[in-house]
C-alpha cells in the first residue's frame, strides 16, 4: 500500500461539508475582498495565537515583508537570518532593500542558534528573524534577550509551526510581529495561498494595514506607496472552518511523530531532537543520513512519498549569487541540505502507514 507524502484531499474532505458551507456563505454575500469574513479570521486567529491582533495578508512572504516595511526597514540596513531555512526568509528581507545576514542553526534542532547571533550584529542591523523550522519553535527567550540588548525587531517566521509551543507559550506572541503561511500544506492551510501578520505592536498593526491596500487607511487616498496584498474573504472564511480542526490536526501529528521516533530509534539515522521546552507541530518531520538521494528513491520505489525540505541554501541559489558566499561559507546548513529528508506525516495520516513507513525505512538502512 502507498503512503503519500501528504494527502491534501482527504483532509479536505474531512470537513467537506463545512467548507462547502463556507464558500456558499461568500459566494451569496457578494463581498470578496477585506469584508465580515477576513475581520472574523483575524479576531479568531489572532485570540488562537495570543496576540493582539492578526492581519491577513497575501501569503507568507508578503506577511514577513510587510512587517519589515511596516517596521521602517529598508536601504542599508540588516536583517539576521537563518542560513538554514525557505529561500523566502531571506527574500522577504532583499525585497525591502535591506541586507539578510545569515547565522548558522544549532545542528540537532535545525533552528537559528543564539550563541551565534550577537557576533553578527553591526550598527546597521535593524532586526532578527527566526524561523521555526519544520514546525518547532526556535529558542525565543534567548532571542529576545539578545534583541532587547541591542534594541532590535524580533519577527518571527512562523510559516510552518501553526500552533507550536515554546516555554508553554503559542507561536505569533514570541516577538514583536510573527509572520504565517497558509499555502495549502501548512499545518493550517488554505486552498491556495494565504497569510497573516499578528502583533501586539497597535502601531505596526496600523501601518501594515495601510501597506497591505495600496497605502490607504481611507479608500481612494493614499498616504504611502502601498502594495495590493489581501488575504480574500474566500479563503479567509475557508481558513476559519479549518481552524477548528488545528489542534486536533496538530495532535495527530505528534502521534505520528511519536511513533517514528520510537520505530526508527538505534539506525543510523539522525532523528529530530526536541528541546524540553519545545512542543513542536510537526509540520514535517525530518531525518538526515548521508545516502539521502538513494534512500529517497528507494522509498518511492515503494510507493512512499518523501519531499527534501531544501536541496539548496539560500546562500548557494543564484538567486544570491551577488553576495559571493562560496560553498563551505555556512557548512552547518549546507550538511543539513545535502542529507535531510522529509518522511509522511499528516493530519490524516495513521499509525499503521507510519509504522509502514519506517518498516520499509528500517530494511533500506
Amino acid at each position: 500500500m502507498s503512503v503519500p507524502f501528504l494527502d491534501l484531499q482527504a483532509i479536505n474532505r474531512s470537513q467537506s461539508a463545512e467548507l462547502e458551507a463556507a464558500f456558499k456563505r461568500v459566494l451569496d454575500s457578494g463581498w470578496y475582498v477585506l469584508g465580515k469574513e477576513v475581520a472574523a479570521f483575524e479576531q479568531q486567529f489572532a485570540a488562537y495565537c495570543g496576540s493582539a491582533q492578526a492581519l491577513g495578508v497575501a501569503n507568507g512572504l508578503d506577511a514577513i515583508f510587510l512587517a519589515l516595511k511596516g517596521y521602517g526597514i529598508g536601504p542599508g540596513d540588516e536583517v539576521i537570518v537563518p542560513s538554514n531555512t525557505f529561500i523566502a526568509t531571506w527574500l522577504a528581507v532583499s525585497h525591502c532593500g535591506a541586507t539578510p545576514v545569515p547565522v548558522e542553526p544549532v545542528e540537532r534542532t535545525y533552528n537559528i542558534d543564539p550563541a551565534r547571533i550577537e557576533a553578527a550584529i553591526t550598527p546597521r542591523t535593524r532586526a532578527i528573524i527566526p524561523v521555526h523550522l519544520y514546525g518547532q519553535p526556535a529558542d525565543m527567550p534567548a532571542i529576545n534577550a539578545i534583541a532587547a540588548k541591542h534594541g532590535l525587531k524580533v519577527i518571527e517566521d512562523a510559516a510552518q509551526a501553526h500552533g507550536a509551543l515554546c516555554h508553554g507559550r503559542r507561536t505569533g506572541q514570541l516577538g514583536d510581529a510573527a509572520a504565517f503561511s497558509f499555502y495549502p500544506g501548512k499545518n493550517l492551510g488554505a486552498l491556495g495561498d494565504g497569510g497573516a501578520i499578528t502583533t501586539s505592536d497597535a502601531a505596526l498593526a496600523d501601518e501594515v494595514k495601510a501597506l497591505r491596500n495600496y497605502g490607504s487607511r481611507v479608500k481612494y487616498y493614499n498616504e504611502v506607496p502601498g502594495y495590493n496584498s489581501r488575504l480574500d474573504e474566500l479563503q479567509a472564511a475557508l481558513l476559519s472552518v479549518k481552524l477548528t480542526a488545528l489542534d486536533a490536526g496538530n495532535r495527530q501529528r505528534q502521534a505520528i511523530a511519536a511513533a517514528y521516533d520510537e520505530l526508527l530509534a538505534g539506525t543510523d539515522l539522525m532523528l529530530p531532537h526536541v528541546p524540553e521546552w519545545a512542543d513542536p507541530v510537526w509540520h514535517l518531520y525530518v531525518i538526515r543520513h548521508p545516502r539521502r538521494d538513494e534512500l529517497a528513491r528507494l522509498l518511492a520505489e515503494q510507493g512512499i512519498g518523501t519531499i527534501v525540505h531544501y536541496p539548496v541554501p539560500p546562500h548557494r541559489q543564484p538567486a544570491y549569487a551577488a553576495m559571493n558566499l562560496p560553498e563551505g561559507a555556512f557548512p552547518i546548513a549546507e550538511a543539513i541540505h545535502r542529507e535531510v529528508l522529509s518522511l509522511p506525516i499528516g493530519p490524516t495520516m495513521t499509525l499503521e502507514q507510519a509504522e509502514q513507513v519506517a518498516g520499509v525505512l528500517r530494511k533500506l538502512l
